[in-house]
């Protein structure tokens, strides 16, 4: 991105000033009590928050484009949870999400399945509540004013005051049908004539409204995995004599284009129903069409009155409907001051939902207690960190909310998508499949929402060291995932998308393997990657394969024809030609780790040898990779590239930088001269993913030094504590992972084995309680184990002098996995200037 974030900070600061005052005191100089302070009337939902405190979910809600947007919502849920409760400021769509920071009007609280800004929505429901004669069920006339200084984002709950007595229409332009289901219905693009481009600059925030409101709705949000639970007080602080008014909760089940059922139960004061919608149903070979997103809301009131409605088509008294745009709502008493709802959701079934309900938010369950439940789930993860000797910065900077907040960000990922059959953790879990459009049973989780070009790079390696008891399980997903479609996954969002390029898959199964992880059938990992290396898509050239490209069968290895037939896949053949050339001579190599792991040395070998094949496409005279035509002569250098140009992806070479060195005139003193160009003259896009490895390229060529400077700067100018505070999408966890391990002072550059390389700490002191099954591949039997990583004065030095590991030195910049979570002590001796420490690399 063009402009550097510290400027966009300048000119955005005056606009979260008030988002922090409220949400995080302890930025603005105040207490944790700060916090806490409110009338002894209000209710008070954040004490012992611990760690929480720097939690801001709002990070990454801002940005003018859908690139250069976070693409996070404020959300409330727990670790890994499938359903995330957000506000709602906008109709969510492929290239939107559900919440941005710049809106002025809060249109309902949606339970959305939506991973990404680039991903579609599935099986949402929406909830408005409302104090008006007349209810609007339409998102452009239900919008109510809200302000920032009134919103409270937390990971635990959400907190806003609406006006109730807001009038007109807003906010149409928000909706999908405004936006025709956006740039790319149904998830379906067109064949472009180059990859897009990246971000754009960023602009004003809009002044917030002034004034008071005359009636409010104070709501409160807070979720499990399956559950939302909100809070809805309707206040008349200024005793204003108006004529009587029913106090109303309005749900959306659909929208336009898709048909759906609701049904009000007035006896157990239910409201359940079904929406069929999945947005990106033009996306790859998977027809579930049996899906269904399945809800039951049950309210802590009695209905006097309810209706439904077909768009503005209101039906009083009717008790069921299906269609499109339909909705359904209740009314209560005059005097009602409070509402409470839960909702659960289910891709199973309405009696799943319910189940659901009952299992996690059961009639007992108080608002508080919902609230405490999902603090603890967080505080479980987040509050095994300890953080001191913190960089002394303005609020917008602070290191420990961009550091919080970044692991709360991956530890949403991938979605557990099983749902309870029981309220003992032991019981049998059942879950959807879209692949085989059925309803399946296991003892196992099943996870969706696999952004793995993406999340292979760093997103992968961190959920080993933070959350190890999931990892074998996930892998045991992609396996199943295999089983039913003989391909494993390369972007899933319920079914296979066929999004973005190559089978990293492979790299996730090596990753684990290469950390210990072995509790899945290595043998069928083995299988799967072989298919990944030799066997080609169907159709392989009959088809570009080319980005969004709709209605293709498994993308899987695009162009693997070729590739196998002369080591390059054929720019005048395929799309993205040189960036698959790269990533599949990556691919080669963590298959060839999951080999050496079935016991196939021979065929680890072959792989091996072809993973030099990124060679194929090095251009000596330019010394640059470059995309080659099926003849062997270049193609346009602008062309074959994925979401990055010849600059990043002559980089691309993460499983192999000796070799990569050894390409370049003059090796590593040619290298190092081409990377001081990328970063010098403004090449490199940390905003997108192919760049996160670059920096540390330096420590691995023996200039750890200036790797140092590169990865500070990086980090200053693409990631801050306010909304605009991700210079790139999020992607799932990939773009906080990137920081979360840079601040603790090394990185995996090659994700697919158990290498981390060292950069520079940006804390003196970090205490982390790692949990039980860390060291033994996830096993049981473990305990938790306390790693302590110091870097005195590294507020203020950034160059590494020294590195040992329980007092025993290190010399080159590399960490094994094994080191780390089997360490007690990580020392990084600092320094202001530059040192001759890790000089000759790890080459």
């Amino acid at each position: 991105m063009k402009v550097k974030m510290r400027s966009v900070i300048q000119v955005l600061g005056i606009g979260f000033q008030a988002h922090y005052a409220i949400a995080y005191p302890g930025l603005t100089g105040k207490t944790e009590e700060g916090l806490h302070s409110r009338s002894s009337s209000a209710p008070d939902y954040h004490a012992n928050s611990g760690v929480l405190r720097y939690v801001n979910p709002k990070i990454g809600t801002y940005g003018i484009s859908p690139n250069d947007n976070g693409g996070m919502i404020p959300s409330v849920s727990v670790p890994f949870g499938m359903t995330r409760w957000t506000p709602q400021t906008r109709e969510n769509f492929i290239s939107q999400v559900p919440y941005h920071d710049t809106d002025s009007f809060i249109h309902g609280f949606q339970a959305t399945h939506q991973p990404a800004i680039w991903m579609g929505e599935l099986g949402q429901v929406v909830l408005t509540p409302g104090w008006a004669q007349e209810v609007k069920p339409l998102f452009e006339q239900r919008g109510l004013v809200f302000r920032k200084a009134d919103e409270v984002s937390t990971p635990y709950v959400y907190e806003v005051l609406l006006d109730a007595d807001t009038e007109g229409e807003h906010d149409w332009d928000l909706t999908e049908e405004a936006a025709g289901e956006g740039p790319v219905p149904g998830g379906a693009g067109s064949a472009p004539d180059d990859v897009r481009n990246g971000a754009n600059g960023r602009i004003r925030k809009r002044d917030e409204t002034p004034g008071n409101y005359i009636r409010q709705i104070k709501v409160a949000m807070s979720a499990s995995a399956h559950t939302g639970h909100l809070r809805f007080d309707f206040k008349n602080p200024h005793k204003c004599s108006t004529k009587p008014i029913q106090p109303y909760v309005s749900i959306q089940v659909t929208r336009q284009n898709w048909t759906g059922q609701v049904q009000i139960d007035p006896e157990r004061n239910e409201i359940f129903g079904s929406n069929p919608q999945r947005q990106d149903y033009r996306l790859g070979p998977d027809k579930p069409n049996s899906f269904n997103g399945y809800f039951v809301s049950r309210f802590s009131e009695p209905f006097v009155s309810y209706a439904t409605s077909l768009g503005t088509n209101v039906s009083e008294g009717a008790q069921s409907s299906s269609g499109e745009l339909l909705s359904a709502h209740v009314r209560f008493r005059e005097n009602t001051a409070r509402v409470e709802v839960r909702t659960a959701v289910s891709f199973v079934s309405i009696e799943q939902a319910r189940r659901n309900l009952d299992i996690e938010s059961p009639d007992n369950v108080t608002f508080e207690d919902a609230i405490e439940n999902a603090k603890s789930a967080w505080l479980e993860k987040l509050g095994r960190v300890t953080i001191e000797g913190v960089n002394s910065t303005d609020k917008e900077h602070d290191p420990r909310t961009i550091w919080y907040t970044g692991l709360y960000h991956a530890l949403q990922y991938p979605n557990d998508f099983s749902e309870p059959t029981g309220s003992d953790q032991s019981s049998v879990r059942t879950f959807y499949s879209g692949y085989t459009d059925s309803v399946h049973e296991s003892n196992d989780s099943y996870y969706q929402s696999w952004s793995i070009w993406d999340t292979y790079r760093a997103e992968h390696s961190l959920l080993t060291v933070f959350a190890p008891e999931r990892v074998n399980g996930m892998m045991r997903t992609l396996l199943k995932i295999f089983d039913w479609t003989g391909r494993l996954p390369m972007w899933a969002n319920m079914v296979e998308t066929n999004i973005m390029i190559a089978t990293n898959a492979d790299a996730v199964l090596a990753n684990a393997i290469s950390r210990g992880f072995r509790s899945f059938d290595i043998q069928k990992s083995w299988e799967a990657v072989r298919k990944d290396a030799y066997e080609p898509p169907e159709n392989d050239t009959g088809l570009l394969y080319y980005d969004r490209e709709p209605d293709t069968p498994y993308e899987a290895r695009a162009g693997l024809t070729s590739y196998m037939e002369h080591g390059w896949v054929d720019n005048d053949r395929w799309s993205e030609s040189a960036s698959r050339t790269l990533d599949y001579a990556f691919n080669d190599a963590a298959c060839a780790i999951v080999a050496r792991a079935a016991g196939e040395a021979a065929e680890a070998a072959a792989l091996e040898k072809r993973a030099k094949n990124y060679a194929k496409i090095w251009e000596p005279e330019t010394q640059f990779m470059r995309a080659r035509n099926s003849n062997g002569t270049w193609a346009n250098e602008t062309w074959g590239w994925t979401e990055g140009d010849k600059w990043v992806y002559t980089f691309d070479v993460m499983h192999d930088v000796d070799g990569l060195a050894s390409l370049f005139t003059g090796g590593r003193t040619g290298m190092k001269a081409k990377l001081d160009e990328h970063f010098d003259d403004g090449h490199n896009m940390h905003s997108n993913e192919p760049s996160h490895h670059v920096p540390y390229l330096y420590s691995m060529i023996g200039y750890p030094n200036v790797a140092a400077e590169r990865i500070r700067s990086i980090a200053w100018d693409n990631y801050n504590a306010t909304s605009a505070g991700l210079s790139g999408n999020e992607d799932l966890g990939q773009m906080s992972a990137w920081y979360v391990f840079s601040a603790l002072g090394f990185y995996p550059v090659n994700p697919a084995g158990d290498e981390y390389v060292v950069g520079s700490p940006f804390f003196e002191k970090v205490t982390l309680r790692l949990p039980a099954g860390v060291a033994t591949g996830g096993e049981t039997g473990d305990r938790d184990r306390t790693l302590v990583i110091e870097a005195p004065g590294a507020t203020t030095k950034p160059y590494v002098k020294g590195l040992s590991i329980d007092r025993k030195p290190i010399v080159q910049p590399v960490l094994r996995h094994s080191q780390i979570v089997s360490a007690s002590l990580i020392r990084f001796e600092m320094s202001e200037t530059p040192t001759g420490w890790g000089g000759d690399g790890e080459l």
